[in-house]
C-alpha cells in the first residue's frame, strides 16, 4: 500500500519489516481523541445528563444537608448558652436589680422563651392547575401561584405593626437582625431552608394583631389572589402559647472596604 510504513526493501526479501513513525501514532491519537469529542458532543446534544446523581449531589439535597447542619449547630449552641448561664448564676457579682435588667433586656432581645396569647397565620402555594375563579382576571402565570418573600414579609410587619411581643417563623424565633428571604419557591431563615406550608406565629392580643393584618395594603393585595387563584390563607387563633427563645448567633457580619 502506498500510505503505509513498509520499509522499501530488496526484490528478494520474503517479508518486510515495519517501522511506525511517532508523527503516525500521534496522528492516530489525535483521530482517536476527536473522534470521542464528537461522540460525546452529539449524546449531550440529545440530551444525556453526564452528571449522573451518583456521581454529583443535586443541588437542592446539598443545600437540604446545609440546612439539616445548621439546625443541630443551632441546638447545639442553644444547649450551651443554657449551660453558659447556669454557670453565671452561680456567683457573677451582680446585685438582683442588674439581674432583673439583664433579664428585661433578653426578653426584649427575643433570646428568652416567651408566653402568651397568639395568633398563628398560615400561607401557601395554590394548587399548580389553578385557574381564574372570578371573571375579567387573566388566567395565572407561575408567578401569581407561589408564595414570595414580599407576602411574608407584609405578614410579618403587619403582626410587628399590630403590637406582636414576639413571633416565630415556622420554628424560629424574629429577632432584630432577622430577615425573612426566599430563593425560588424556598424560604430561607437564619441559615435554615423551609418549604410551603409557612407558618407565621405571634404573641400578643389576638383582635389588635388580625386588625393590623386586614388593614395592610400589602395583605389585601395579597388576598386578591387568594380569592382569584386560590393562595392558601389561614388565621387561627392558638389560646397561650410559648415561643422558644432565639438560639442562633448575635455576632454581626458585613461587608469591609478593600483598604
Amino acid at each position: 500500500m502506498s500510505n503505509s510504513a513498509d520499509s522499501p526493501g530488496t526484490g528478494s526479501s520474503p517479508a518486510r519489516t515495519r517501522r511506525f513513525r511517532p508523527v503516525r501514532i500521534l496522528t492516530v491519537a489525535v483521530f482517536a481523541l476527536a473522534g470521542l469529542i464528537f461522540f460525546t458532543s452529539f449524546n449531550t446534544a440529545k440530551g444525556t445528563n453526564i452528571r449522573t446523581d451518583t456521581s454529583l449531589l443535586k443541588l437542592s439535597d446539598l443545600i437540604q444537608e446545609r440546612s439539616r447542619k445548621n439546625k443541630e449547630l443551632d441546638e447545639s449552641n442553644a444547649a450551651l448558652r443554657d449551660d453558659v448561664e447556669s454557670l453565671a448564676e452561680r456567683d457573677d457579682g451582680s446585685t438582683k436589680a442588674q439581674d432583673e435588667k439583664l433579664a428585661q433586656l433578653e426578653k426584649s432581645a427575643g433570646t428568652q422563651p416567651l408566653k402568651g396569647r397568639a395568633i398563628t397565620v398560615t400561607l401557601n402555594d395554590a394548587p399548580p392547575n389553578a385557574t381564574a375563579k372570578l371573571p375579567g382576571y387573566p388566567e395565572p402565570q407561575p408567578d401569581y401561584l407561589v408564595i414570595h418573600q414580599q407576602d411574608l414579609q407584609a405578614v410579618v410587619n403587619a403582626l410587628w405593626q399590630g403590637g406582636a411581643k414576639g413571633i416565630k417563623v415556622m420554628d424560629q424565633r424574629l429577632i432584630s437582625t432577622s430577615a425573612v428571604r426566599c430563593v425560588g419557591n424556598t424560604l430561607i431563615l437564619q441559615g435554615r431552608v423551609y418549604s410551603p406550608p409557612y407558618k407565621i406565629t405571634a404573641i400578643g392580643d389576638p383582635d389588635k394583631l388580625q386588625k393590623a393584618l386586614a388593614d395592610s395594603p400589602a395583605i389585601q393585595n395579597y388576598m386578591v389572589y387568594v380569592n382569584v387563584y386560590g393562595l392558601g390563607w389561614k388565621v387561627t387563633e392558638n389560646g397561650t402559647v410559648t415561643l422558644p427563645g432565639y438560639s442562633g448567633t448575635v455576632d454581626l457580619h458585613y461587608a469591609k472596604p478593600v483598604k
